[in-house]
């Protein structure tokens, strides 16, 4: 059985590709710091499973992350631990880049260390995969798309905290020849996503019956990568992955979000309309643009196709369909997440 380190594994993508790993037989090893974005709730189908070891903690921590690579022994390091809302990182910047950058220096530092005293085939099998976002891009014209030789562009306080920790994973790689691979996504969706995001977002305030704020004129475009085939994709670059090389994993799925928003709306009609038979699409709002919004992302994956022979199993439609359902059906959790601190409100018009 292999043992996975994952960090960040109670938030969204982490939490979903650790209930994943888990049913697929491996044992992971979960360190998370629980911030806000962080939920126990999220991997309570784990709860009494030996196979999940959870520890609260920051991958900053570099006497813990090392007691940990010690006791455990994994044969890969997963990095899904970051602060990664856009609007928040507008408020408060520089939670992002002691998360994004300085932890992630600091678990590179213990991470490059054990990997130094490992032997033989477990050394040369070891990874550490770095989870990072096409936003390092910065935006696009209405044609093109980013590739892995795409520059660094970032445009926000989160993009250029992630792009530095790109940039530290590279250098780890090529100075103490640590085995690295990072992939950069694009917009992700599924269950278990912190409803601050647009479409968990949308569902809530739709459901309660409130505005729906849609930024500036709702054109601004976004591929959308279904959370599972993100989590196949991770699996399958940590299995057949080129070590020092960066893989773009995208949905296939380029959508305004003013569309996705009417998408929702349309699904919720069908599955629970108004008391009152007005379409929710009624409640859809313009309100001021976010401060610097890049305008367009567009992911280019054929690498990952060409060289593993990966490529998105879901259409947006089939994805957002099952999104919507599944929030439907776990209104409890989406309620649990809402007793804590966050309430809906608009994040980063402060700028």
């Amino acid at each position: 059985m292999p043992t996975w380190l994952v960090t960040g594994g109670a938030g969204f993508i982490g939490g979903n590709f650790v209930l994943e790993a888990v049913a697929r037989g491996v044992r992971v090893v979960n360190l998370d710091a629980l911030t806000y974005a962080g939920n126990l709730d999220t991997l309570s189908p784990l709860a009494g499973n030996p196979d999940h070891v959870f520890v609260h903690g920051d991958i900053g921590d570099r006497a813990l992350v090392s007691r940990l690579l010690a006791e455990h022994r994994p044969d890969a390091v997963l990095n899904f631990a970051a602060e990664s809302h856009v609007d928040r990182s507008i408020d408060g910047p520089a939670a992002f880049v002691q998360t994004n950058v300085v932890g992630t220096l600091g678990l590179l530092e213990a991470v490059r260390d054990y990997w130094k005293g490992m032997e033989g085939p477990a050394r040369d099998a070891f990874r550490f995969l770095h989870v990072s976002t096409d936003e390092v891009y910065g935006t696009l014209g209405e044609t093109g798309k980013f590739t892995e030789d795409t520059p660094y562009a970032p445009n926000s306080p989160y993009s250029a905290s992630k792009a530095a920790s790109d940039h530290l994973v590279r250098a780890f790689h090529h100075t103490y020849g640590l085995p690295v691979l990072t992939t950069n996504c694009s917009n992700n969706y599924g269950p278990y996503h912190f409803p601050e995001k647009l479409i968990p977002l949308v569902i809530a305030k739709a459901l309660a019956g409130e505005p729906l704020p849609v930024y500036g004129d709702g054109r601004q475009v976004r591929d959308w990568l279904f959370v599972a085939d993100h989590c196949q994709a991770i699996r399958t670059v940590l299995a057949r992955g080129k070590v020092g090389q960066t893989y773009n994993v995208g949905g296939n799925s380029e959508k305004q979000n003013i569309e996705v928003v009417q998408a929702i709306c349309a699904l919720l009609d069908q599955r629970r309309p108004r008391a009152d038979g007005q379409p929710r699409a009624s409640q859809i709002t313009h309100v001021a643009d976010r401060p610097g919004h890049d305008r367009r992302y567009a992911i280019d994956a054929s690498r990952l196709k060409d060289e593993l022979g990966w490529e998105p199993a879901h259409t947006f439609e089939q994805g957002i369909a099952f999104t919507v359902d599944w929030y439907l059906d776990h209104q409890d959790w989406v309620q649990r997440v809402l007793d804590g601190s966050y309430r809906l409100e608009r994040m980063g018009a402060a700028a």
